[in-house]
């Protein structure tokens, strides 16, 4: 499916810079463009993801690993693209939907939620994953199953982030402890100066599952939000379609799976399998 190594061999060195929000975010960045059409008659195809997300957008140099550039190979391809005609770019969450408009990128996959308002600016395939905030506790913790165990306990998350949020209006008896990145978060909960840490789960299985971290945290699995990750498409793509077709035929062959359980291994995770695979809704 790719040629690049599973994110469970990047270094958590790299992961240290993380400064993710509950689906990410960082500052500004990217390269410069390339030619593409809806099929694979262009040069190249602009991809936007996330680099600095473990086991769903990551780069390690001039290697790009996790979930999503796994679906987006494998969509890009359908488009009739091989993989020496990707071209990726960084796209931070406060820049997704700017980069669709301003033709930086042709797709992005990068842990980006559908949402009504983000529909009013770019157009949506999709969703090819169902993640839901979840919680990441020491692997030797049986007393958090969930967020309804959270009084009292000490609960980090990301300065800012809508995970953070949440936990300040649905859980106020959890004592929120707020970090600049999931990194510092792990520190804590390694150290036991937290009890769990908060965002989306498969965001917390990626961080779970590189060497460094292997065996020493799980995902409680018991998720209490929603986020369907899509594709974001320029507004009136004529693209929609033939990824939402790509995806279900990834599914359907059963690489969706396979790409799954490669960027979350050894992070002791479970999807939530009643939302997941999901089936893409019909294009506007």
């Amino acid at each position: 499916m790719r040629s690049s190594k599973p994110l469970g061999v990047a270094a958590m060195a790299a992961a240290a810079a993380l400064t993710l929000t509950a689906c990410g975010g960082g500052d500004s960045g990217g390269e410069g463009g390339g030619e593409s059409t809806a099929g694979g008659s262009g040069e190249s195809v602009r991809i936007g993801i996330k680099y600095d997300q473990p086991g769903l957008g990551y780069r390690d140099g001039d290697e790009y690993t996790g979930f999503d550039v796994d679906v987006a190979e494998y969509v890009a391809g359908e488009l009739g693209y091989s993989e020496d005609q990707i071209e990726w770019v960084e796209s931070p969450s406060a820049n997704r939907e700017n980069m669709l408009a301003n033709d930086q990128v042709d797709m992005i996959f990068a842990t980006y939620s559908i949402t009504d308002a983000r529909k009013e600016t770019v157009d949506f395939a999709g969703p090819y994953f169902v993640a839901g905030q979840d919680l990441l506790v020491r692997e030797d913790d049986s007393s958090i199953q969930g967020p309804e165990d959270l009084e009292g306990k000490n609960l980090c998350s990301v300065t800012g982030s809508t995970s953070a949020q949440k936990v300040k209006d649905d859980h106020p008896g959890a004592n929120l402890v707020e970090q600049p990145g999931y990194a510092d978060c792990l520190t804590a909960l390694e150290s036991g100066q937290v009890d769990a840490v908060t965002t989306d789960d498969i965001i917390l299985a990626g961080l779970a599952s590189t060497d460094a971290n292997q065996g020493k945290f799980k995902v409680v699995g018991n998720t209490f939000s929603e986020e369907r990750y899509g594709v974001g498409l320029p507004k009136g793509s004529d693209r929609c379609q033939a990824v939402n077709d790509a995806i279900t035929k990834m599914i359907e062959e059963g690489a969706w799976e396979e790409a799954v359980t490669e960027n979350t291994e050894g992070a002791d995770y479970e999807y939530n399998r009643e939302l997941n695979p999901p089936t893409p809704e019909p294009c506007a």
